[in-house]
Parts: C-alpha cells; structure tokens; sequence
C-alpha cells in the first residue's frame, strides 16, 4: 500500500516541484487549481502550468477598477468579452488559440468538421516561450499576456477623443488582491497605468493627473460546462437574446443560420412535480458596498424575477443575496449587482458572460448608476407641491419616489443578464414587462398631483411569458417548437407585443406603440395628460421646492426636469404621425404583419404635439421667470442645466426653443415625411404630408398672439419651424416627391409672408429668398440651446 502511494506521489508532482526556472522558492507563491501557477515575487511575474494542450475552455476579462465617467464608458466592474480558447503546442511555444464559433459543423464526421475549420480563420491570440518541460506538463511566463490592454482602454480613450495613450508598464505592475485559483477557475489581475496627453476636460475631472490613467483589468480563465446543457431555439417573438453560428453540417433544405436562446442553466429535482425545486437555483450576489435604504430596495426589485420563475413550476429558483465577505465580485462563480459610482449621471447595463458553443449564460453581471436615484428624487422633489415649506427634513416623499424607480432598475438590468431584451411596446399593454423604459405615471386626482400609481411594484405579464419561453420545462412526449409556439400563441392572445430597440430607438422611428420612457396604451392622450400635469406642476412650483440656505440656481436645475417633463411622451406621440402597426411576425401565427396607424389616430397624434408648439403650452409663465436669477458662485452650468443666450441671465426665450427643437426634430424627420406621402398615395383617408405642413404652419407660423411675452415666446418658436422646414427642403436623403411638396409650403409660406408687416415677418420672408437664391449653400443659423441631458447621459443601455 505504501509502494503504491509513494508511486502515486511520484506521478502527481507538478512542475514546480522539480522546477530549475522557479529555484528561488522563498519569493514564491504558489496557487493550486483549474490551472497551477506559481508568483514569483522578485521578478514581479506569473508563471502558470498547462498540463492539457488542445483541451478548450473559456477566457473572459473585465475591468476591475474604472475611470469613473460614464462618457468614457469605462466602469468598474464592467465585462470586456469572452471567448473559447486553447492551448497548442507550436515548435517551443505556447500557443493560445481562439477557434472560430462563427462558423461550424454539428456533426459526428471529423473530416466534415475539419474542412470547416480549415475553410475559416482562427485567432491566435497570444503565444508563450515554454520555459520548462516535465512529465506533460509545461511552464510558461504569463505575464506579458495578463500585462496587455486586453480590454480596450487605449481604443476606447482614441475613439471618444480624450486623448492619446500607450501603456506605460513602467509604471504597471501585477496584483494580487484578485488573483486566485479556484478547482475550475483562476483570476488574474494587473494594474495597468496609461500616459499620453489628455483632450478633454472630461479626463482632467476624473482623473488625479491626467497624462497617467491607472486602471486594474481582470482575467479569467474558466472550465467549459459540461454537455449536458440543452439549448433553447430562439424566436424572434420571445423577447429573448439569441447567440447564432452557421452549421455548414444542415441539410440544404435546412437554414444554416442557427440562432439559440441564451439562459442559464435551470433543472427541476423533480422534474414530474408540477411545482419543484431547482437542481441548482440562480442566485444573484448584491454589492455589499450598497447604501441603505438603496441595498434593501435593489434586492426586492431583482427579487420579483421569483415571481415568473414560479409562474412556470419552480420554487425558489431566482434567489438575491448579499455578496459574501470575500467574494470577488468579478470571480465568474457569481452572479453579480455592483454599485458603480461615476461622476456625472449615467446608464445602468446588465451583460452576460456565455458560453459561445451553446448560450448558456455562466455569470450575470449588473452595473448600477448611483447617481440615477438623484435624478428621480429631483423628478419627485420638482413635481411635489412645495415639499419643504415647513420643514427641511422632509425627504421621505421623494425617497419614495426614487426608491421604486430603483426597484425596477434593478429588475430591469437583472433582466437582461438573465437572456431578455427590451420590450418597448410593453407601455401599451399595462406595463406588462420591467424590460421597458418606465416613466413615471402621474395623475391628477382632485385638482392635485398624485404619485401613487408612478411605477409598478411587482414582475410584468410579458416577463413571465418570456421566462416561460427561454426557461420553462417541454412536457415530456411534447415537440419543443409546439411547446415554444403556445407559449407565443398565448401571449399574442392577451394583447402582448414585443418590440425591441432598433424599431423604438431612431428619431424617425416607424413603430407606432413602441417607444422610450412613455406611458400608456394611447401616446397622444398620455401627451395631453402630461402636458396637464406639467402645467399644474409650474403653477405650483416655487422656492419651497428647495431647501432653507440652497442658491436659487438649484432651484432653476430642479425646473428642468419638470419643464422638459413632456418630452419623452411627444416623442412617442410623433411617432404615431404616419406610424406603423406591426410585429416580428412569423408564418403561421396570424399576427399583424404591418399596416398603417388609422387616420383618427394619427390626427389626434398631431393636434397633442401641436400643443408642444403652442407659447401658451410651453413658454414658462412670467410670474415663475423671477425664481431664476443669475447663476450663484459656485453653481455654474451643467450639462443638466438650462442652457442661456443671454450671458449669465436666464433665457426665458431659450426654453421654449429647446422645446420646440426637440419636438420638430421628430415631426419634421425625413423618414417620417416620406411615410406620410407614401400612406396618403395608398390611402387618401390617411394623413399625407402636405396637410400636416399646413396643420403645422397654420398652428404656429401664421397663428396670432396677443400677449407680448408669449407672442416673443411664439415668434421663437417660430423660427424653429422654419429651421426645420427648410432644412427637409434641403435634406439629401428626402426623395424628388417629398421635397417637391416641402418647397411647395415653403412656396406658400413666402407668398403668406409678402404681405405681412412686423420685423420678425419680414426676417422669415428674408431667409426664405436666402434659400431660394442660394439652397446648396444656405445656412440658418439659430442659436438654440442644447437640451439638457434627460435620459442618462450616455449611448446604451
């Protein structure tokens, strides 16, 4: 027995044992796992062991520590990529091979699967000089790879135009914090420091010295899962994210585009049980580094997942819990929601580390904004009728407010690292899914404000339909596609639709019911609504929506939220303007596959928005003009602020502008006109675009104001539409047919003009034979305002 056990020791001996390269074993740290590796403190470098070559598993790597501005868009916590990758002998190298996933062939032929690899290219990723042989096993020196911007920090800083930079790694080094070894999986981390010469301001607010930028970027090398995964088909109604590859092994009569729900990995103990607990229940781990009350709030909104889990025969299968004292955030054993601080206020995002041979999800990661609650309170505390008059300490409405906003941040981002998509149609049927973008819902109950209704307060309808479709259970005996379309076929019977971001996103958006941060099955009448709301607000607006001892300026930067209130919700009405009713539509499911919006409805669309240029409607009212004084010391301009042509002075003209720029950005969208020549030729019922030209100008342009303050406000306004007008005119992309109906109201327009005294008249008329005299190198320079930033600041979410 002892023979046998000193011969077993013998064979088990690793590379270190009998290491000449790692001598000195004083400065040596050894780490034992999925992969053995060994610090060697002197020399400041990882030496890691491979034992298996050509045996695959998963790289990914993020970034531990961030920049700390969400325009650079580099966060902490933030995930950089994964890849399956291996090992591969080359001469008297290490070669760490990625195969290309793209392209495959699903089959048992190995000569079939060879000719595919060997028709595409693979990466090469990194490749290590073998240090030391023995027994299989091989010694390499990792640290050039872990020592590489492997994350993109330098791209990233080059193409938003912050600066120039190169890794310094003079001034880089490894870190041991996070590096550890685990039975299937190690971490690695190095601190990495840029120089270069900064660009932008944004780099010298973030950044201690900006010309050296230090940030740790983190590895992991993971083992694969096994192969008992089954992966789920993906539909294009389901809401779900998809990974896809083409299998040159599919019949031809077969697509060769393969698309697969991705998900994690979720199995009954009991798989007969109608209700069961999971084999292993998902469980997502919360920052521990959360304030309260935002801790408490973050896990009961990523907690109402449960809910749909149950829906489709699981108990306790969605559990949030708080990250153990210890426990590495960006270790891929956990399922993460990170608090991420930045300096301005910006996106949250949920990413999924995958598995790219079959989509099954291995860590989900959510980063948090934490400056987003401050906005949400500001909304509460600009809407609330006076909240501190008689006392300072009053915070616990607005706390309110932004703490359910925060409960369906935290649901929504979670969401996505569980495998689902935006829904932005969502809005239309009740707020049926957390994955939209929700506004708050207020309403007018007795002549007052009420925020009772402002978010929902559990999971949505929709979430458990598409829960039920990437992660419900095939009755045995049953064809998964049968089970897959009943699903579908259910949620098309309740009224649910599912539209996702390249259909709600564009300025010129088609999509008649699908959009960002709006409320309600009908866009038109929600915009009337808030526009009440709004006017309400303003009436009751006044110093007491500030604190005893705050400048005023904080007092104009809590208006902007409530001015520009209606913004999202004209968005979604002008989108209704020659809108489209459609779905993902597939053969077989009777769905709607595309039509145009009703005429009624759109009439209706364009009366709500023309309220947006109303001075009336939107110019500020004079009595609330003298809460704005010049900017404090100390309280200068944001981007979240109103921007001024009037120096230090607050623009009461420059509101409205903004306003009305925003709005004729979407009215007036080349997209949008050319949709409503194209359904007015196919159906004269419908709205074409010469008569919303003339509604347009007859609203605005040639309508009479009284009143010289808001008749200023008006003429503003005015010009804006002018802008816009003759900048459709103008537009290279707008076709033959669209501009000749544009230069036609234009024709009207200057006809109208001619006889019209007044300065501001006769301006319009002025610019109008400017274009006409010169339209290829006309310019109309109207200094409006930039609107401030209302969705956070950023480019995803």
């Amino acid at each position: 027995m002892k023979r046998q056990i000193l011969i077993l020791l013998a064979f088990s001996f690793s590379v270190v044992a009998q290491s000449q390269f790692l001598k000195d074993k004083d400065s040596i740290e050894n780490f034992e796992g999925y992969f053995d590796f060994h610090y060697d403190q002197k020399k400041d470098a990882i030496y890691l062991e491979v034992e298996d070559l050509d045996s695959e598993f998963l790289y990914s790597h993020f970034l531990t520590s961030g920049v700390g501005s969400n325009d650079i868009g580099l966060d902490r916590g933030q995930l950089g990529g994964e890849a399956v990758v291996k090992f591969v002998k080359a001469g008297n190298k290490l070669l760490l091979v990625q195969p290309n996933m793209d392209y495959r062939a699903i089959t048992e032929n190995e000569a079939e699967k060879a000719s595919v690899a060997e028709a595409f290219a693979k990466s090469v990723i990194f490749g290590f000089e073998i240090k030391e042989q023995k027994e299989g096993k091989y010694l390499i020196d990792l640290t050039p790879f872990l020592m590489e911007d492997v994350h993109g920090v330098t791209n990233r800083l080059k193409r938003g135009d912050y600066g120039t930079y190169k890794l310094d790694k003079s001034k880089s080094a490894l870190s041991l914090d996070r590096t550890r070894a685990f039975p299937e999986n190690v971490e690695f981390e190095a601190l990495l420091t840029f120089e270069g010469e900064p660009k932008s301001r944004t780099i010298n607010s973030v950044v201690p010295d900006p010309k050296h930028i230090t940030v740790t970027e983190h590895h992991s090398f993971v083992k694969l899962p096994d192969d008992n995964y089954k992966k789920r088909l993906f539909d294009p109604r389901s809401g779900a994210i998809f990974i896809s590859y083409m299998d040159y092994a599919s019949p031809v009569y077969e697509p060769i585009m393969k698309r697969f729900a991705i998900r994690h990995r979720l199995e009954k103990k009991d798989p007969s049980a109608e209700i069961s607990e999971p084999v292993e229940p998902i469980i997502y781990y919360l920052d521990p580094g959360t304030p309260e009350p935002v801790k408490s709030a973050l896990m009961e909104g990523a907690s109402w997942w449960n809910q749909a889990y149950e829906s489709i025969g699981y108990k306790d299968a969605f559990q949030v819990k708080v990250l153990p004292e210890g426990a590495d955030p960006l270790d891929v054993r956990y399922n993460v929601i990170q608090w991420v601080h930045r300096s301005t206020r910006g996106w949250s995002y949920g990413a999924s580390v995958v598995d790219p041979r079959t989509g099954e999800i291995i860590k989900g990661h959510v980063s948090l904004g934490s400056l987003r609650i401050r906005q949400d309170y500001m909304i509460a505390q600009a809407l609330m009728n006076k909240p501190f008059k008689d006392s300072d300490d009053n915070h616990e409405p607005m706390m309110e407010l932004a703490l359910a906003r925060i409960r369906q941040l935290a649901a929504h981002e979670v969401g996505h690292t569980l495998g689902f998509a935006h829904n932005f149609a969502a809005s239309e049927s009740d707020r049926s899914s957390v994955m939209d973008y929700p506004h708050p819902q207020f309403e007018l109950q007795n002549g007052e404000i009420s925020f009772e209704n402002a978010y929902d307060t559990n999971i949505g309808e929709w979430d458990k339909i598409t829960v039920a479709y990437s992660y419900g259970d095939v009755p045995e005996g049953e064809l998964e596609r049968d089970y897959l379309n009943a699903v579908l076929d259910k949620a098309k019977d309740r009224g649910f639709t599912f539209i996702t971001d390249s259909d709600a996103r564009s300025a010129g958006g088609a999509h008649a019911f699908a959009h960002l941060w709006d409320n309600g099955k009908n866009a038109s009448e929600e915009l009337d609504a808030i526009l009440e709301i709004r006017k309400k607000a303003i009436e009751n607006f006044s110093e007491d929506n500030i604190r005893t001892n705050e400048p005023f300026s904080v007092l104009e930067d809590v208006f902007v939220p409530l001015y520009f209130l209606h913004r999202y919700q004209t968005e979604a009405t002008t989108k209704m303007i020659g809108g489209l009713k459609y779905t993902y539509a597939v053969k077989g499911d009777e769905n709607v596959a595309v039509e145009y919006l009703d005429g009624k409805s759109q009439e209706k669309a364009l009366e709500a928005v023309l309220r947006t240029l109303n001075a009336e409607e939107i110019a500020i009212p004079k009595n609330k003009l003298k809460l704005f004084p010049p900017r404090a010391f100390g309280y200068g301009r944001s981007r979240e602020s109103f921007k001024s042509n009037t120096d230090v002075a607050f623009d009461a003209y420059g509101a409205p502008a903004t306003a009305a720029d925003m709005t004729l950005t979407y009215l007036l969208h080349q997209a949008r006109a050319e949709r409503l020549l194209q359904q007015h030729n196919m159906d004269g019922g419908l709205m074409g675009l010469e008569g919303m030209l003339d509604e347009l100008l007859k609203e605005t342009v040639q309508k009479s104001v009284k009143d010289d303050y808001l008749n200023g406000a008006q003429q503003t306004i005015n010009f804006v539409v002018l802008k816009h007008l003759l900048n459709l005119a103008a537009n290279d992309d707008a076709t033959p047919m669209t501009k000749a109906i544009v230069n036609m109201e234009v024709d009207k327009l200057e006809t109208w003009l001619r006889g019209k005294d007044g300065s501001v008249n006769k301006e319009m008329f002025r610019k109008i034979r400017e274009f006409r005299e010169r339209p290829e190198e006309f310019q109309f320079e109207l200094n409006i305002p930039k609107i401030p930033d209302g969705s956070p600041i950023g480019t995803f979410e």
